[in-house]
């Protein structure tokens, strides 16, 4: 669920649980992901993201304009990381993912992203 905030942004919870490398599905509502924060404790990964026009669709990975997978390299815990303007625009679920689409990478205990959506 989207929290209001005072300011033209919002926040969006997102857990990945233990033993998993997948978030569950986000609905962005029409807003674009523009950063995430990394929590206070996260077993080293990339973290890259899978997107669908539906809840219960087919998700696929997220690529940016070079047509390579949207990553953020190994983030440091509590880092926030700014993702380019135009690479989320248009989503509407979105599902954060640790590590990448040929190597995913579980978790060693639920871990809770934050992730800042604009809306457009």
């Amino acid at each position: 669920m989207v929290e209001q905030s005072r300011r033209d942004w919002q926040t969006v919870e997102v857990t990945i649980a233990n033993g998993t490398s997948l978030s569950g599905a986000v609905d962005l509502g029409g807003a674009r992901l523009v950063a995430f924060q990394m929590p206070a404790a996260w077993t080293a990964a990339d973290v890259t993201f899978t997107a669908s026009s539906t809840a219960a669709g087919t998700y696929g990975k997220v690529r940016d304009k070079d047509n390579n997978e949207l990553k953020a390299t190994s983030p440091a815990v509590n880092e926030i990381v700014v993702l380019p303007v135009n690479d989320t625009a248009g989503l509407r679920y979105l599902k954060v993912r640790s590590g990448t689409a040929a190597v995913p990478a579980n978790q060693g205990g639920d871990r809770v992203l934050t992730l800042f959506v604009r809306p457009t």
